[in-house]
């Protein structure tokens, strides 16, 4: 599968995921139709944090993870969300650097990008900016960033060595990388890569020693991978509902999947 394949079916799924939230349909990771109490998705943020954030922005929310609390923003950074979807992190980010901060949010989904700017009205937050292209390709300056967030987004990318890369040249030096995603440990049955699976949170994941290896290729160091959630047998057939062969391999893959918060540091020498 070309990346350019990917990089459409993923277009097209979260294209749907947006005007499904808009119509108040709801939505999900993994695929439009993953069934309700999703294990990667749910029960992610606090009501603290959700409170004060439009129904729209909450209901959009498809990550496995909450990097926004996880990377110990400080006020007054600029921090970029790739694949920001409906703007929850965003949001959260905006409030956590405070007015003197910068929060943008980049994705490349013209309906979330709607969804998000949205969004952003109804919270009546100012020092946010969300910006239209690829995580392969950031529309943003060398070493203009503090922190990289994401949200089960660089998993889906058909380049992700692009991605890294991109990330290390908008970190200014000692600029800070820490994002949720899925990881996979150990081998993975090759069903799972199957195309149709790449817009879901599980087909396109790097197994933990390859994200570690791209990650310092790209020129990270102090590279952490901490597990948030491991899936089980139960969880995987939740994922693969809709496809009974998929389901009968659910067994195999009990323990190789989990969410991560995965952590790097631009050297602060470059």
């Amino acid at each position: 599968m070309s990346t350019e394949s990917i990089r459409e079916k993923v277009r097209e799924e979260y294209a749907q995921a947006a005007l499904r939230v808009t119509k108040n349909q709801g939505s999900s990771c993994c695929g439009s139709a993953a069934p309700a109490g999703n294990p990667v998705t749910s029960n992610l943020y606090a009501d603290s944090e959700t409170t004060m954030l439009p129904a729209e922005a909450v209901a959009a929310s498809l990550g496995c993870g909450n990097p926004t609390a996880l990377a110990e923003l400080k006020p007054g950074e600029t921090v970029l969300d790739l694949g920001s979807g409906g703007g929850i992190d965003v949001l959260l980010s905006a409030r956590r650097v405070g007015p003197t901060g910068k929060a943008y949010g980049l994705d490349m989904t013209d309906e979330m990008l709607a969804l998000a700017r949205e969004n952003q009205r109804k919270a009546g937050v100012e020092n946010v900016e969300f910006l239209k292209g690829e995580i392969e390709k950031i529309p943003l300056p060398d070493n203009s960033v503090d922190v990289i967030i994401s949200n089960c987004v660089i998993n889906l990318s058909g380049d992700k060595d692009r991605v890294l890369a991109e990330a290390f040249r908008v970190l200014r030096p000692g600029g800070r990388f820490a994002v949720s995603d899925i990881v996979v440990r150990g081998e993975m049955p090759a069903e799972i890569r199957r195309f149709e699976l790449w817009a879901g949170c599980i087909a396109g994941a790097l197994e933990e020693s390859e994200y570690r290896s791209k990650l310092a290729a790209a020129g990270f160091d102090q590279i952490e991978v901490e597990p948030t959630r491991i899936y089980t047998a139960a969880d995987a057939q939740g994922f693969l509902a809709k496809d009974e062969d998929l389901r009968q391999i659910a067994q195999k893959v009990d323990g190789k999947f989990m969410s991560a918060f995965v952590r790097a540091r631009k050297p602060a020498s470059v």
